[in-house]
């Protein structure tokens, strides 16, 4: 299946525990690139969080955004700095006995001072964590990709459709290509006809002319190689999967045919499909930049 480079997916886990949230966007873009934000408790699962969504994606420019709350106390536990304690009461002391002032230290007094009591924050399980956060993230790839794939598969039909249109365009173009050398010929005998008057007309000299612009004008292998590029992207389409760098190459051989057809174009109704083709071809394009 075909799948768009614009996708969005999302996937939420909470428990007594804690809460875990993956959001992913993504627009299209050459390569693969990855921006994650997470928070800094995270982020020494950024390498494993990078290899896991180059599963699910080839190219895009995607947007990662992790947001983790820990609803566990047993996570922090209260340490006492007795050395730090030791150091405030003896300038305290110290203080007492050089400005004769009152002690009136207290531990309910000494326990507020800096550093005295500190929260620290308990080592956590790294695979257990991990775990938990693979399992959301794989379950927001997996919302990504589908709304992906259902992108994809309104790219394939519009393009189809377009490249029905191209093929009517190169119809026209190949069902036109032999009156115009008949058209030529008419008129340039017309013409020698008026400037010789009774003359008679040198019919080996036109065949001549009318051959060497039957060669200038001559879009049949344009013709050929148009058909093969129109229905290889139908088929590219068709078949499905990481397909959009293939198909935009094949978008730029179509438009140089186009423009060798327009540029070969003597004739102002052949010029005007030429051009409708380039439009198409061009839409057809922008499309394909979509495509994964």
């Amino acid at each position: 299946m075909i799948k768009s480079m614009t996708g969005f997916g999302r996937f939420e886990k909470c428990d007594e525990r804690r809460k875990i949230a993956v959001e992913i966007k993504s627009v299209n873009h050459r390569y693969l690139d990855v921006n994650i934000k997470m928070p800094k408790k995270l982020s020494f699962f950024e390498t494993s969080v990078r290899s896991l969504l180059k599963e699910y994606m080839q190219r895009g420019k995607v947007d990662i955004y992790i947001t983790y709350e820990d609803y566990t106390e047993s996570n922090f536990s209260l340490k006492y700095n007795k050395d730090m304690a030791k150091a405030y009461l003896h300038y305290l002391n110290e203080m007492e006995s050089e400005f004769g002032l009152e002690n009136d230290i207290r531990v309910s007094v000494l326990s507020r001072y800096p550093e005295v009591f500190t929260l620290e924050e308990q080592d956590v399980d790294e695979d257990e964590l991990w775990n938990e956060l693979e399992a959301v993230i794989r379950k927001a790839c997996e919302a990504f990709v589908q709304s992906r794939l259902t992108e994809g598969e309104n790219l394939k039909k519009d393009l189809i459709g377009k490249l029905d249109g191209m093929l009517e365009c190169v119809a026209v173009i190949e069902e036109r290509a032999p009156f115009i050398v008949e058209e030529y010929k008419t008129k340039i005998r017309d013409r020698v006809s008026d400037m010789l008057s009774d003359s008679k007309i040198d019919e080996n000299r036109i065949l001549t002319e009318v051959t060497l612009f039957a060669d200038r004008v001559c879009v049949d292998e344009e013709i050929v190689r148009l058909k093969s590029h129109i229905n290889g992207t139908r088929d590219t389409l068709l078949k499905g999967g990481s397909v959009g760098r293939k198909l935009d190459f094949i978008a730029q051989e179509m438009n140089r045919e186009a423009n060798t057809i327009l540029s070969k174009s003597t004739d102002l109704s052949t010029s005007n499909v030429a051009i409708d083709l380039k439009t198409n071809i061009e839409k057809v394009r922008e499309q394909i930049q979509n495509i994964e």
